[in-house]
């Protein structure tokens, strides 16, 4: 056995100010084996407890909080809780290394993909710095990474969400470990890369007899690549079987409900007459260093992430933007909010905001608003909730007092499906899902007349997805919102869009009415696109 999880219970010790701190029970009785090659999936809500088990494995809670635990964990078998320092340094990143759920918290922003990459491989693998910076280019390859060597030197605020998610399976992967633990691996990855990662790593097992433990919230995927499926809820596995009796018969009230949340179809398409936002061709170029041309002299290349994109987006509608993770969706969706700069025409109500200054631009900033796609990292981690939904309010001189935007926050937090006593609480404090309806909050507080939700359920787990494109729909409806969703997850898209625009290197390669393109798409990316996601769900 690789591994076993035997009845292992952990606490946290909460500082709640009085002498002796209280214990909170996180995890009950987990029991979990993995063989070599075999590949187990934990699927839960978000705080269930996936998490939290999978870093136990590799003892990473012990380094920042107070931890109390019984029963044992196994790896190879040796007790993992009874490694010295040095011991527990070896296992990790060498023997059990680790994919995590938010690339952008977990890679540094200071030191370049190239460095990054090479570290693990320096320090574990004893290479050669030449050596290392050839099989960094591989990894990055291998992993679906374009222009591997340019890459290398880029930050990892510079690569998209996809991309950066990319970077840390190919870190992962980098000493060829004997278990990968994969934390929602393919989140923030489009349908066409998730099969190709799926089919990497599965490659990976049988290449390496290395054993897989995937955590996540897509059921599809769990079907298609896991031998056995644990469900877990409220710190306990309620139910685990092999993959098709999970699938085929469910015996637990909470596994039948998981089973139910793929969200719906959107039946009800809005009149497309109102026309909020015009773009005409639009462009957004960027100069990428590639080398050196002769001598003291810089060779570029450069990247058209947005070429000659022109669409119209109504008021009170939905609009659809899908593609490849580095088609250029975020980078549009951050020219029409002139958060990048570009040419061509942007036009909102009639003004063509390419022409306006700064601050001409500032006071029609509440109007025009943005759901990030990590919820983690555009939250402050040093503001209350309360600061940071009444940051916005403050800026554009929404209430007349503290005490008014307090009571504006409160409803806020009501709106988005969470309570008002949440509001002295941290973003560290919540879930993934919560923390989405923080940001979303954070947005409509505003009362904006166009939304951009950038991957606003990637990270979330099937039910809380549901929640929240019922959530959308509910404030689309009460505020008159004009939103341009941005995904990868067709499924989602074509539950919430009401037109649908297919991006590929740049350009809008198709583009329509979202029941037109989902009965019959005419681009061959497109039904490229179509049939990857049918592949997967």
């Amino acid at each position: 056995m690789l591994l076993n999880i035997d009845t292992f219970n952990l606490s946290f010790h909460l500082d709640t100010g009085k002498k002796e701190p209280e214990r909170k029970q996180v995890l009950f009785d987990i029991s979990l084996s993995i063989k070599q090659r075999e590949t187990i999936a934990l699927v839960g809500e978000s705080g269930s407890g996936k998490s939290v088990t999978a870093l136990s494995v590799m003892r990473l809670l012990e380094d920042s909080s107070s931890v109390d635990c019984s029963g044992s964990i196994h790896f190879e078998g040796k007790d993992v809780y009874k490694l010295s320092k040095n011991g527990i340094r070896e296992l990790r990143g060498n023997r059990v290394a680790m994919i995590f759920q938010e690339p952008m918290t977990s890679l540094n922003p200071v030191y370049s993909i190239g460095n990054q990459l090479i570290e693990p491989l320096l320090l574990h693998q004893n290479m050669k710095k030449s050596d290392a910076t050839k099989e960094a280019i591989r990894l990055l390859e291998r992993t679906g990474i374009k222009e591997a060597p340019a890459r290398m030197q880029l930050f990892p605020h510079q690569l998209s969400g996809g991309q950066r998610q990319r970077i840390m399976i190919a870190m992962a992967l980098a000493c060829r470990p004997s278990l990968l633990i994969a934390d929602e691996p393919t989140t923030a990855l489009d349908v066409t890369i998730q099969a190709q990662i799926l089919e990497l790593i599965q490659d990976l097992q049988k290449e390496l007899g290395m054993a897989l433990l995937l955590i996540t919230h897509d059921l599809a995927m769990v079907r298609k690549v896991a031998d056995h499926v644990h469900i877990m809820k409220d710190g306990r596995i309620v139910e685990n079987d092999e993959t098709e009796s999970i699938f085929k018969n469910p015996q637990h009230p909470y596994t039948k409900h998981l089973m139910n949340s793929v969200p719906n179809e959107r039946r009800i398409i809005r009149p497309e007459n109102n026309p909020l936002i015009e773009l005409h061709n639009v462009n957004c170029h960027f100069k990428l260093k590639s080398g050196w041309k002769g001598f003291m002299q810089r060779d570029y290349k450069i990247i058209r992430a947005v070429d000659q994109v022109s669409l119209t987006i109504h008021r009170g509608t939905t609009f659809g933007l899908v593609g490849e993770s580095g088609s250029g969706k975020s980078t549009l969706a951050n020219a029409i909010l002139k958060l990048n700069k570009s040419s061509g025409e942007i036009v909102y109500k009639d003004k063509n905001l390419q022409e306006l200054s700064g601050n001409e631009m500032r006071p029609l900033r509440k109007n025009l608003q943005i759901v990030f796609q990590d919820p983690f990292s555009s939250l402050s981690p040093r503001l209350t909730t309360e600061q940071i939904i009444g940051e916005g309010m403050k800026v554009h001189g929404i209430g007349e007092n503290a005490a008014e935007r307090r009571e504006i926050v409160s409803g806020a937090l009501v709106d988005v499906g969470l309570t008002s006593d949440m509001m002295h609480r941290f973003p560290h404090e919540f879930s993934g899902g919560q923390r989405q309806r923080i940001a979303i909050a954070r947005s409509i507080v505003l009362k904006p007349d166009f939304l951009v939700l950038d991957e606003p359920t990637s990270a979330l787990d099937m039910t809380i997805q549901k929640q929240i494109i019922e959530l959308l729909k509910e404030l689309q409806d009460r505020y008159t919102l004009t939103y341009l969703f941005i995904s990868h997850d067709l499924r989602v898209v074509r539950a919430l869009a009401d037109h649908v625009a297919v991006m590929q290197n740049g350009l809008i390669v198709e583009s329509g009415p979202a029941d037109k393109i989902f009965a019959s798409p005419q681009h061959e990316y497109t039904k490229r696109l179509f049939d990857a996601a049918l592949s997967i769900h």
